[in-house]
């Protein structure tokens, strides 16, 4: 597995986290791909083999750029041999408005955008394998006439740094009250722009918290997690637990200890044989 990521450029940091791209290849005919939720919005560029993702409906194959939005149950990817992956990680607050798109709760959503025009641009540079003129390609695309998208919005610039730096745990009133905004104000300019409220969000940001310490800590004390990231208590941070993986803290530490992991910053995945 090869990962490489670039930082945003200062004037795009209010809006993109950062640009990554990484490689998995495989043995086996066939990989089932876990990606866990966490707090981040992502647009994808898929090359190498064929993806797809597990709907209710079966399985829908995945056409290249596309927007993963903001997850509250884990993601199932089915791919064979090779994958690579190139994507712009933003933050759910900001990712529309950089594509000038309507805020949508889809998982899955294709992009109707001239970055779409990048596709080729993109597949050539990882084919010579040069990764790292791909990102930087992708950095710079187009973005000098986007520094300004969702700047002149300063209250959820404020009200998304706070969040971050506070990994999730602040009630929206305090959150409110560090953008200098209502609750009201802030959540209606909040939902317009991510399509999910600040509580929404700030609850996948808190959980990929627990979920990043039980993969590298799978030992870790639980009660101590729940003190420590602002859980009402054990039973608290279980059932918030489930409710984003459709399992137990216990369980998914033990799947931690049995399970080859990917761990790419915050991209975390399981990865294992299609039976």
């Amino acid at each position: 597995m090869k990962h490489q990521e670039i930082e945003s450029p200062a004037e795009l940091q209010h809006m993109i986290k950062c640009f990554w791209y990484t490689c998995v290849d495989f043995v086996e005919t066939m990989r089932i791909f876990e990606i866990l939720p966490d707090g981040n919005t992502e647009i994808i560029f898929l090359f190498g083999d064929a993806c797809s993702i597990a709907t209710p409906n079966g399985l829908q194959l995945l056409s290249s750029p596309f927007i993963m939005g903001l997850l509250n149950q884990p993601a199932i990817l089915h791919a064979q041999s090779r994958v690579e992956v190139i994507g712009i990680r933003c933050f759910p607050w900001t990712v529309f408005d950089l594509l000038g798109l309507k805020p949508g709760l889809e998982v899955i959503r294709p992009i109707k955008h001239p970055i779409v025009g990048l596709q080729p641009i993109l597949q050539h540079l990882i084919e010579a394998g040069k990764i790292t003129e791909a990102l930087n390609e992708l950095k710079q695309y187009q973005w000098g006439a986007n520094t300004n998208i969702g700047a002149d919005n300063g209250m959820l610039v404020k009200a998304g740094n706070y969040m971050r730096k506070a990994n999730g745990t602040l009630p929206v009133s305090k959150v409110a009250a560090a953008a200098h905004a209502t609750v009201r104000t802030l959540e209606r300019n909040f939902k317009q722009s991510a399509g999910y409220t600040v509580k929404d969000v700030s609850g996948v940001m808190r959980f990929e918290q627990v979920r990043n310490r039980l993969f590298f800590y799978p030992n870790a004390k639980l009660a101590a997690l729940a003190q420590e990231l602002g859980y009402a208590d054990q039973a608290h941070l279980s059932k918030e637990f489930k409710r984003y993986t459709g399992t137990t803290p216990a369980a998914f530490a033990k799947k931690v200890k049995t399970h080859k992991k990917i761990i790419t910053s915050d991209f975390v995945a399981f990865v294992q044989a299609q039976s």
